[in-house]
């Protein structure tokens, strides 16, 4: 199951996952671009996401206006629909208009068979290989990877840092796998210093000692967070 969690408000771009992308509203192109792996349901904030979604014939619910995340959202939604406790679920936020298939497929095989392997918690996430001047970006999350193909750390800043000269810097892709009964297991922890520090959700499970097994991806998908990003997609995607 695909749950895209789908949030009316937003302070960089006030209601931007209905903005206009080709013609198509942003959470609904999202939906469209993956909904050939797996059924697809939008757990939104608001009625009229909902009915911006039936118009297109994606399935949509509506959940709590008070989540802290959209992985909260997520798991209001995988609680609602009744799913097996080992039924995976990928969590693709409706600002990835443009993420490739392939991508979100990857990470879906990732959670399949960590989930056969009965490991106790599953989660799952993708990364790709970014040059020395992204990697500066804050806005990009970089990622540390260990010899188990786990997360070590994720952080705005640069890392590793550099100081012996040759080192890779990976750019985290913002998808999640997981377990329904993981995902549940996630959203009970405990919120951790290092998340709120660094505004980043994903490390709540670092901090607590649970494995994100990392899938290294090509993608040249981006999330829209601003307008200025919509343009910017706009012209390497050559949509009007």
């Amino acid at each position: 199951m695909i749950i895209i969690p789908a949030r009316l408000a937003s302070s960089r771009f006030p209601q931007k996952v209905l903005t206009d992308i080709g013609g198509i509203p942003m959470v609904v192109r999202t939906a469209q671009q993956v909904q050939a792996l797996d059924e697809v349901m939008v757990a939104a904030d608001d009625e009229s996401i909902i009915t911006v979604c039936t118009d297109y014939g994606i399935p949509a619910t509506l959940t709590s206006t008070t989540h802290k995340s959209g992985t909260d959202r997520v798991n209001e939604c995988a609680q609602l629909l009744g799913l097996d406790n080992n039924e995976p679920v990928i969590n693709i936020q409706a600002d990835e208009p443009f993420i490739e298939p392939e991508v979100v497929s990857l990470v879906l095989e990732r959670v399949k068979k960590l989930s056969k392997q009965k490991e106790k918690f599953v989660m799952a996430s993708c990364y790709n290989a970014v040059n020395d001047e992204t990697a500066q970006d804050p806005n990009l999350v970089k990622v540390v990877i260990d010899a188990n193909h786990n997360a070590v750390y994720f952080s705005r800043a640069a890392i590793p840092y550099n100081r012996g000269g040759g080192a890779n810097y990976y750019g985290h892709i913002g998808i999640y796998g997981f377990t329904k009964q993981s995902l549940h297991t996630f959203c009970t922890l405990d919120d951790a210093p290092i998340e709120d520090i660094e505004k980043l959700e994903q490390l709540r499970a670092v901090y607590h000692g649970l494995p994100i097994s990392m899938v290294k991806v090509t993608s040249t998908g981006f999330g829209i967070d601003t307008p200025e990003d919509l343009e910017r997609a706009k012209e390497i995607f050559g949509i009007e």
